[in-house]
């Protein structure tokens, strides 16, 4: 696999002191999405993701896997407007039980 030059870009921000926020998305057919963000550049972006699929599978990305065969996270800013926010135990239950 050759290096994916996003992964110092998440690292820094998944390392450093703003704030976190976390948020929750699902659709119709049974999928959801929960992601830890960091604001930057006026920007929310993901530095830890789960993918929960309508398998009741879940898949982690982060700075250190940053993606797989089947999936990857999210390389755009959120668009926060879309997402539900939620509390960081939601996000943390789920983030260990995905591991």
């Amino acid at each position: 696999m050759h290096h994916d030059l996003r992964q110092p870009l998440v690292r820094q921000l998944a390392e450093s002191d703003a704030p976190r926020y976390y948020w929750h998305m699902a659709d119709e057919d049974g999928r959801a999405w929960l992601f830890e963000s960091v604001e930057g550049e006026g920007e929310h972006w993901a530095v830890r993701q789960v993918e929960v699929g309508a398998d009741r599978l879940a898949r982690r990305y982060w700075w250190r896997h940053l993606q797989d065969e089947r999936g990857f996270l999210t390389d755009q800013p959120l668009e926060i407007w879309e997402l539900t926010e939620i509390p960081q135990a939601s996000f943390e239950a789920v983030w260990e039980a995905s591991a």
